[in-house]
């Protein structure tokens, strides 16, 4: 009897190590596959336990389910799905102004909904639009199911092993994405597929680069590498689509709803920035962010300045001079560079790079230190959570550092060439 009870517990040991081994994808480098093992694990378990937390303290009671904040269930979206219901009505950029639109959420949602802001552009008016013709949780479902079937159609493009993008979908940028309500699962779609289409179907490259103006700090580098890179097509596709959004916003809601965007969304989001309670950083993994509560907010836009002319140089340089290098490594090189360009940028908005990076481990592109600094990638919205919320600058310069390396990387002669 006892030799069976030992038999079982040894077989139960090793299905469990079988289950724990078969999370990550095999690579000729055990480092690599441990790696990403660890990232399953421990990515899975905060993804699964947050989630747990956050639905058992919603409260479910009302027409639009609350959560523990007492914002309604899908955040961000909420906004969003505005700019599709605001364009079906007369003088949609009123919504710019502050109290205008949160009298709007207020008659929607019932008195004391805690502030919100409008901070996309005139042009997610167009975007928004299909989600406008449906009530909000309906909406909310269909942003969900689109935004994962794209994910996952442009992941599976880009990995050999689906077990990779699993390990970016617990990523931390996931979960504050789900969380949220947000567009990082389909903005990362739209950036892969962008990236898959520069040389073999250039205009619909373009097209897309051209929509992604509708979150501007994601395409904010894509001019200078189009041109150094002298990819003319995409950039003329890129820029009659971004034309061709702007004049049907202006279609819609006319010039003065860029005038509103200009002078009273563009300020607030400045301000929500520059809060002295620090109220965003928790949540703004930047440079500014991580850097205005010990320098303050103009020597914090200063040395934010600095490190934008830096990511575009670096961007400039490798698209220029190592434009037929290895795919991976530009695309993660840019996506970093994009995190260090731009001050305002949500730990969602990392799940491009929380992709490059995972993949470049799978691809197993990366040495020790390149593992290291990956995996930092992944974890950097979480520990801008812990850091933001203690007020501490740090997490604000991982994607800087993992930029560094992978601009090294791509510029560092081969064995062949040194040995010749």
């Amino acid at each position: 009897m006892q030799d069976l009870s030992l038999t079982a517990g040894d077989a139960a040991t090793t299905g469990l190590r079988r289950l724990f081994r078969n999370l990550a994808p095999a690579t000729r480098e055990p480092q690599n596959a441990e790696f990403l093992r660890a990232l399953a694990i421990l990515g899975g378990m905060l993804f699964v336990l947050t989630l747990i937390s956050y639905l058992l303290t919603t409260n479910w009671t009302g027409a639009l389910p609350r959560e523990k904040a007492t914002l309604v269930l899908g955040r961000d979206f909420l906004n969003l799905w505005m700019y599709g219901v605001a364009i079906f009505e007369p003088d949609p950029a009123r919504y710019y102004d502050l109290a205008t639109y949160n009298d709007a959420l207020a008659h929607m949602l019932g008195p004391g909904y805690p502030g919100q802001n409008w901070p996309n552009p005139p042009t997610a008016l167009v975007v928004m639009a299909p989600f406008g013709l449906l009530n909000y949780f309906p909406a909310l479902l269909a942003w969900f199911s689109v935004s994962g079937l794209a994910f996952y159609l442009a992941g599976r493009r880009e990995v050999a092993d689906l077990r990779t993008l699993a390990i970016v979908l617990v990523s931390p940028a996931a979960l504050m994405c789900v969380l949220s309500g947000q567009s990082s699962l389909l903005t990362t779609a739209t950036l892969l597929a962008i990236f898959a289409s520069l040389d073999e179907r250039p205009i619909m490259a373009g097209v897309l680069i051209g929509l992604l103006t509708v979150k501007p700090q994601l395409g904010i580098l894509f001019p200078f590498a189009l041109i150094v890179s002298k990819r003319w097509l995409v950039f003329f596709a890129a820029a009659a689509t971004a034309l061709a959004l702007l004049a049907t916003s202006v279609a819609i809601g006319g010039l003065e709803g860029w005038q509103d965007y200009i002078t009273k969304a563009l300020p607030l989001q400045r301000e929500v920035l520059q809060d002295a309670a620090g109220t965003a950083m928790p949540f703004q993994p930047s440079i500014f962010m991580n850097i205005r509560g010990v320098v303050g907010n103009h020597a914090g836009e200063i040395i934010q300045f600095a490190f934008t002319i830096a990511a575009v140089a670096a961007i400039a340089a490798a698209f220029r001079w190592r434009r037929d290098g290895d795919p991976r490594m530009l695309q993660a090189l840019f996506f970093a560079c994009t995190v260090s360009a731009s001050p305002y940028m949500g730990a969602y908005d990392l799940l491009p790079l929380t992709f490059a990076a995972v993949a470049l481990i799978a691809e197993e592109k990366l040495d020790a230190t390149g593992r290291r600094l990956a995996q930092l990638v992944f974890w950097t919205p979480a520990l801008q959570l812990l850091f933001g919320n203690l007020q501490l600058p740090g997490p604000g310069f991982i994607a800087p550092i993992f930029a560094v390396y992978l601009l090294h990387a791509l510029f560092k002669p081969s064995p062949v060439a040194v040995a010749a």
